[in-house]
Order: C-alpha cells, then structure tokens, then sequence
C-alpha cells in the first residue's frame, strides 16, 4: 500500500473518476464510491481502510465532506468485510483457531465447514454493512456526527501529474487474483483445501516483487526509493504482529487452563443455553474493546466459546459467529484498534473524533446482532 501510494497510482484513479467517468458528482456518490472500494478490496482490513481512505480524502475535499464521515466508511467496510469474505489472513487465523479445538478432540467436526458456517452467523458484520450504506444514502447523521465539520486542506489533493490509474490497479487485481492461485496450489487444486496464511504470504511476496519491476521497470522510481519505501511501509506493521504473536499465545495459554470448561461449568448452572450466543458476543465485545485487537479477541474466545457450547449442547457455529462479531463490534467501538487507528489517519481525521462520531452506529449494528443471536438460538 505504501508503495501504490508513493506510485501516484492513487491519484490517477482518483483523477479519472472525477474528470473523465463523471462518476462522482456529488457528496453521496463520493462516499458511495468509497464503500464499493473497501467493500471490493476484501484481502486485508488494513489495506482496505487504507485504499478507501486515499481514495475517498480528495473527493471528501471537494465535496466538502468532514473527514469523520470517511473515516466512518472506511473503519465499517474493513474488518466488516474482511470477516465475512474470508480467503484472506483473517480466514487463515480463525480456521487455524477452530482447527486447534479439532486437534485438541474438543469437537468432531470439519474445521472448514464449521467456519463457513460460523460467517452466516456474523451477524455484527452484515448489519454494520446495511448501517453504513443506509448512513450514506439517506445521509443520516446521529450523535456527534452531526456536529463534524469539513476542514480545508491546504493543499489541492487533486493535483494529477500525469501517472496512470494502472500504478494503483494493477498490484490490486494481482493481489486478488492471487489469492485465489495460491489457494488452488496449495489445496492441491481444491481451493477450499488451500492454505490460507501461506497463500496470503506468497500473494503479498508476489505483488511485491511485481511492483519492484512494475514500478522501477517505468520508471515511476528507482530501485532506492522502491526499497526505502517498502521498508517503511512494512515497518508500521511490526507493532501488529507483535500483538498477534502474544495473542496467540494468550490463546494457548487459555487453552491449557481449560478456561472454556470452567466457565461451561458455570454457565450450564446459571445460564439459559438460548442467551449462550449473546452472552459469548457481549463478553468477546468487552475484550476486543480493552484490548483493541480483533484477531487478539479471536484467539482468547474461541478456545472458551467452543467448549462452552459443546458442554451445553449449543449450537457450535451460532457460538463461533458471536465471537467473531464480539470481536469486531469491541474494534470498531475502541479508540485503541489498529483499524481504527489506521482509517482515522488514512482519513485525515482524530482518533478519539473518528470514535465519537462511529459510536452511534456501532450500537445499532451491535444492538441489530445481539437481538439476532438471542432469536436464532431457539432455532
């Protein structure tokens, strides 16, 4: 993303939508516009929040849109979609979590399956979706939004020198299109079978090198500034992945205690097996948000939430889908998240003013999923 960027390939796009397609021609289609791009680049919620952003900040700026309202856009259409379309990294951590339970003889089921499964329970996530779109459409503005106010730029953001879309384009489908390559080859030509996290590795290895003879190839930089820049551009996700490392290793730690028995033990005296799902969203939403880690969230929840639902003959999926939900309704709602720390920047936006004016909607989508978990219990 940093590289795309630095391409100028961000600005092409942009010019091309607003001068030659005629597109975006007003404040409604500039955010619609903005939602399809996050709703489309679905391999990784941060590189999403990213795109969207860069893509929808000098439309905003024309438009006079606060930057409040992008950065909403962009924080609802990154994990949201990232969850429920899973042939990414979030698809290759929770089959890793469900496969762990498998492993560990907790449940007799296929991991895959169950994961599929567990996404049409996402209820947090497909509600989000609606709440935002609606958002935009109608142009609803609840609690603090209603006071955020656009601040002009000091600098025209629509500026093109010239540089073509395709420096933004082409890494993107290639990155698409090679997920799905690297599932096919190591599944075996069984895509459903494919590694998820080592097709998400060699498809960011593979875009890279594809840039770097791309980009320097046309001379859009030199192989220096091609270096400098993808050194600094993975450099601000070390703090991510050192926050997933001790996740995980929370998770197994959680798992070894037998936590999820315990607290089986506990609920099957002293709670209704149809507020199990509610309950497991509720407590995964009070994590996610102290912690401000989804993925993090995932790790510690799962391994609880499965026994949970085993010991009180619940149903495994429903549970699952709680977690996941839990997990990203506490991200969206925390001032700590990465994402939404990452779309409040791509947005040009305050952190603790990207919270307050998202909070409004969070509630309702979390209210919307909570009520869902409840009802499809009795089923």
């Amino acid at each position: 993303m940093a590289l795309i960027e630095k391409s100028g390939g961000i600005d092409g796009f942009v010019d091309y939508m607003l001068h030659k397609t005629k597109i975006v021609k007003s404040a409604r289609s500039a955010l619609v516009l903005s939602y399809v791009v996050g709703v489309i680049i679905f391999v990784e919620s941060s590189i999403t929040a990213l795109i969207s952003g860069a893509v929808g900040k000098p439309l905003c700026d024309k438009y006079k849109i606060p930057s409040a309202k992008l950065a909403f856009v962009c924080d609802s259409t990154s994990a949201p979609i990232s969850s429920l379309i899973v042939l990414n990294g979030w698809g290759a951590l929770l089959l890793g979590l469900i496969a762990t339970q498998v492993s560990l003889g907790i449940i007799d089921m296929d991991a895959l399956s169950l994961l599929i499964d567990s996404i049409l329970y996402n209820f947090y996530s497909m509600a989000a979706l609606v709440v935002t779109f609606l958002a935009i459409w109608f142009n609803i503005d609840l609690g603090a939004m209603k006071n955020a106010k656009h601040i002009p730029k000091d600098k025209d953001l629509l500026q093109n020198n010239g540089v073509s879309m395709s420096y933004m384009l082409l890494p993107i489908i290639l990155m698409v299109i090679f997920v799905f390559v690297f599932l096919y080859l190591s599944g075996n030509g069984d895509i459903l079978k494919g590694s998820g996290s080592s097709s998400i590795f060699y498809t960011m290895l593979s875009t890279l090198i594809f840039t770097l003879f791309y980009f320097v190839g046309t001379k859009n930089m030199n192989f220096i500034t091609w270096s400098k820049t993808a050194f600094l551009g993975a450099k601000k996700l070390t703090p991510i992945a050192l926050i997933l490392l001790f996740a995980f290793a929370i998770g197994e730690v959680t798992t070894e205690l037998k936590t999820g028995h315990y607290l089986a033990s506990l609920a099957d005296e002293n709670l209704s097996i149809y507020l199990l799902a509610g309950v497991i969203f509720l407590i995964s939403s009070v994590i996610s948000f102290s912690t401000g880690t989804s993925w993090g969230t995932f790790s510690i929840m799962i391994p609880v939430a499965v026994p949970m639902a085993v010991t009180m003959d619940a149903d495994i999926a429903l549970c699952i889908g709680a977690v996941i939900s839990g997990g990203i309704f506490g991200d969206h709602c925390s001032p700590i998240s990465d994402t939404t720390i990452i779309s409040s920047m791509a947005s040009d936006c305050e952190v603790i003013e990207h919270v307050r004016t998202q909070m409004p909607y969070a509630l309702i989508s979390g209210a919307i999923a909570l009520v869902l978990f409840v009802v499809f219990s009795f089923f």
